[in-house]
């Protein structure tokens, strides 16, 4: 237990790190790593995807409080766009957990492989879509937030990949949708974790120390570190090569896709 314990620290800060740096949140790091660790640690495969993606969620629930935190003190977060969003967001929540919990493990791998590779090409490329013409509405808001909220239970993320590029492409500046997209990591994982504790809640095949479909001892190893190093993550991302370190994470991206799509299929 105690080596798993300082495995799960290490991801923490490697997660940590990661969004510091990109802005992206640890959730596409932590869902693949804790899946390859639950399988090594005997966990059934027809709930380890789904722990992985729940304990994620869990996470980001804390980490993301840190995050709005010091992005409000700038004021760069737009409550007017978050509003509408998170409307949308906690109901797309709960059907994501939902739409998860039928799917089979190995078929939820996939899915995550699959928006692992294509994240990989935004980032290795740094693809960018371009501004839209209008601003968008408070309806458009809250469909789209559903759509977010849905997709970012699936995988276990705190959205920012799918809400900055959006944002973005309706004509925000870059500090706020960056901000924004922060801000609605916060009902994502609450309503994610939540769902996710009540819909495996009492499963007999979950192994001990978890919460529903959170596994523990992974949850708070990863909370410990992964907050801290953000802050370093974040720091680093004004003196390094981001544009190269970018590449690398696509790389990791890559292979992590690859991987669960050629062990699936």
């Amino acid at each position: 237990m105690l080596m798993t314990l300082l495995l799960y620290l290490i991801l923490g800060a490697f997660a940590g790190v990661a969004a510091g740096l990109f802005g992206i949140g640890g959730g596409l790091l932590i869902v693949p790593v804790l899946i390859f660790t639950f399988t090594l640690q005997g966990v059934p495969v027809e709930v380890l995807t789904h722990m992985a993606v729940a304990t994620s969620l869990a996470t980001i629930l804390i980490t993301s409080i840190s995050s709005v935190r010091a992005h409000q003190k700038r004021g760069a977060v737009s409550w007017q766009l978050f509003r509408p969003l998170a409307i949308g967001i906690l109901v797309g929540a709960v059907i994501g957990v939902n739409t998860a919990i039928l799917l089979p493990g190995p078929v939820l791998q996939i899915i995550f492989g699959v928006f692992a590779l294509s994240v990989a090409v935004q980032m290795g490329f740094n693809l960018q879509p371009p501004q839209s013409a209008t601003k968008p509405n408070a309806k458009e808001l809250t469909a789209t937030g559903g759509i977010i909220g849905w997709a970012s239970t699936i995988f276990g993320i705190g959205g920012g990949t799918l809400t900055v590029p959006y944002l973005s492409w309706r004509r925000q500046e870059m500090r706020v949708a960056v901000a924004t997209s922060a801000a609605c990591g916060l009902p994502i994982a609450l309503m994610g974790s939540v769902t996710n504790l009540w819909v495996g809640w009492g499963r007999a095949d979950l192994p001990e120390w978890t919460l529903g479909y959170i596994y523990l001892p992974a949850f708070v190893g990863i909370i410990l570190t992964s907050t801290p190093f953000a802050k370093l993550g974040a720091r680093w991302a004004h003196s390094l090569p981001q544009p190269l370190l970018k590449k690398f994470f696509a790389v990791f991206l890559l292979i992590v896709g690859l991987r669960f799509l050629l062990s699936n299929l």
